[in-house]
């Protein structure tokens, strides 16, 4: 019997408050709540193993203006967090480390400077956010292209010290019309290394699409819901539930 995905329930945090996005444009936010501890805690009673957080300010700019917050997040929790958002440092890794956070997503600064991704593994499990728009990964924020190509980041990142990939379709993130199936599919063939799905997912079907793909026996690691549980297009215990009965 092959292990479900994990679901990772996400908190994106803008000024202190939990919040979404439409396609990573800062114009287009809604605000869900002002406390994220208290979402954070929501989520693990309904079954949460995990919870994703991000910082959307420290992203965007670099300054890490609600690190206390994300502490605050994994000092509530007894399971674990991964954290990413503006990660551009050593130091600030180890913050984030030191804060409680089980695994932190670098986006920007990996793809900048690859050899950090190995600094960081030395501190604590690192994963590398790859956010897409086309086939190009975007940074900061999703504000700026690289040129750097899905394929290729695989190749640079995958015998690093990467603990997993978080790959978010931009244009597909916060619009619930359903994942990038066919992208997911390649990147399970291209990269051995654990991939965490984001964007998209909007109705239970998309959670059992994701949970049934499979490519050479390798499936998702997790997979993350943001807005369809805010909405409550897909109740969170009872995914949880039906991916463990697949």
């Amino acid at each position: 019997m092959t292990t479900a995905p994990a679901l990772f329930p996400a908190i994106d945090i803008l000024g202190g408050r939990c919040v979404r996005l439409l396609q990573g444009d800062y114009g287009q936010e809604t605000v869900y709540g002002n406390d994220p501890a208290a979402q954070a805690r929501a989520f693990q009673d309904a079954g949460a193993t995990w919870v994703h957080v991000v910082d959307l300010d420290a992203a965007r700019t670099g300054d890490p203006v609600n690190r206390q917050v994300v502490a605050e997040v994994a000092a509530t929790l007894d399971v674990p967090v991964q954290a990413g958002g503006g990660v551009r440092t050593l130091d600030d890794a180890r913050t984030l480390f030191d804060a409680g956070v089980s695994r932190v997503v670098m986006g920007t600064a990996a793809i900048e400077d690859p050899e950090l991704v190995d600094q960081v593994a030395d501190l604590g499990r690192v994963a590398v956010g790859l956010d897409i728009r086309g086939e190009e990964v975007a940074v900061r924020g999703w504000t700026e292209g690289t040129g750097l190509l899905l394929t290729d980041a695989f190749e640079r990142f995958s015998n690093r010290g990467t603990d997993a990939f978080v790959i978010t379709q931009i244009e597909r993130d916060g619009t619930l019309q359903g994942p990038d199936l066919e992208g997911l599919a390649a990147a399970l063939a291209t990269t051995g290394v654990d991939v965490v799905a984001s964007g998209g997912v909007g109705r239970p079907s998309d959670l059992k699409d994701l949970a049934d793909l499979a490519v050479a026996g390798r499936r998702l690691a997790g997979i993350i819901l943001g807005r369809a549980l805010y909405e409550g297009t897909i109740d969170l215990a009872a995914a949880i539930q039906t991916l463990k009965e697949r």
